[in-house]
């Protein structure tokens, strides 16, 4: 009986989360389904309320479609926004499972771990690939403003290779510390509140000790968890800001965050700062449906296409 015991008391083996290639093709599928469909449109309103911040929901939708009709609302999506949607997933599962395993190894609980884990993995995306991606969209979505004056716009490549000549580096990856913040509170506050909205709702319908969730329950939970994570409106409002080719004779020069939050709360105050939050909870709720929803028939997909079990979490 004591060597039973002794056995099951032994405390579970830490081991690192293997980063399967299926789990990187579910992540990639999924996220560019999410941007090419609805995605990108709210991206591009959220964009076009925060970069011109006297707009209303129904000027903004009037100035996108004045900068070419249905297609004005898919401006940056080829190539940036795929290039984003099919990299990120990547970045986060790499570095969130090795950030997750040196976390656990620390003797962090499951959940600071995988909220750790997230953290890290929202960084390393913005420095990695979502920074030059997120710059060049909103180049793309602002830069039209030239067009109004008469000007013809250059092509996506050939503005990206002139920010790229004039300022280098640093020109194309404008804005990405600020990407960088709102990435890690983004991943941050989604899973710990998704987690509340979780247990709430296991409490409701009494499925408190394990019990499987239903589809619905899940888009619920996630969906509460990514609307709710728009409390960091403001961080999105600097980074579109300091992104943008808006042309203002009164915005300091060499943007910073600090610089740029004072800024915006100088010119249009606390409003200004949330501007385009609505668009972004419709975004947060979207890619929960992609994910959640469609997420079981693309698992199934993936494993059919690659022959390995699919062990993400969707």
């Amino acid at each position: 009986m004591a060597a039973v015991s002794a056995t099951g008391s032994a405390p579970q083996k830490l081991e690192k989360k293997p980063v399967k290639f299926s789990n990187l093709l579910l992540g990639a599928g999924l996220n560019m389904f999410e941007v090419t469909t609805l995605g990108q449109p709210l991206e591009v309103v959220k964009t076009t309320m925060a970069a011109n911040r006297g707009d209303s929901f129904g000027a903004a939708m009037s100035r996108i479609w004045g900068r070419g009709g249905a297609l004005g609302y898919f401006q940056g999506l080829i190539p940036w926004a795929w290039i984003e949607a099919s990299t990120k997933g990547a970045v986060l599962l790499f570095v969130a499972s090795e950030a997750e395993y040196y976390a656990k190894s620390f003797g962090a609980s499951d959940f600071v771990g995988g909220i750790s884990g997230g953290m890290a993995g929202g960084v390393a995306q913005a420095y990695a690939t979502m920074g030059f991606c997120t710059c060049m969209k909103t180049v793309e979505i602002t830069k039209h403003k030239i067009a109004a004056k008469g000007v013809k716009p250059p092509g996506t490549f050939a503005t990206f290779m002139d920010i790229y000549r004039k300022e280098g580096i640093r020109g194309i990856n404008r804005g990405v510390n600020a990407v960088a913040i709102r990435q890690t509170t983004n991943w941050g506050s989604r899973f710990g509140l998704s987690r509340l909205a979780e247990s709430g709702i296991r409490k409701v319908t009494g499925k408190e000790h394990g019990e499987k969730m239903g589809a619905f329950e899940k888009i619920l939970a996630s969906g509460l968890g990514g609307g709710l994570s728009a409390w960091n409106q403001p961080i999105e409002v600097i980074r579109v800001e300091m992104q943008s080719k808006t042309e203002d004779p009164n915005r300091p020069k060499n943007l910073t965050v600090g610089k740029t939050l004072r800024y915006i709360y100088s010119n249009n105050g606390i409003k200004g700062l949330y501007r385009g939050v609505t668009p972004r909870i419709g975004l947060g709720v979207w890619q929960t449906i992609c994910m959640v929803a469609l997420g079981d028939m693309a698992k199934e997909a993936v494993e059919k296409l690659t022959g390995e079990k699919v062990t993400a979490k969707h």
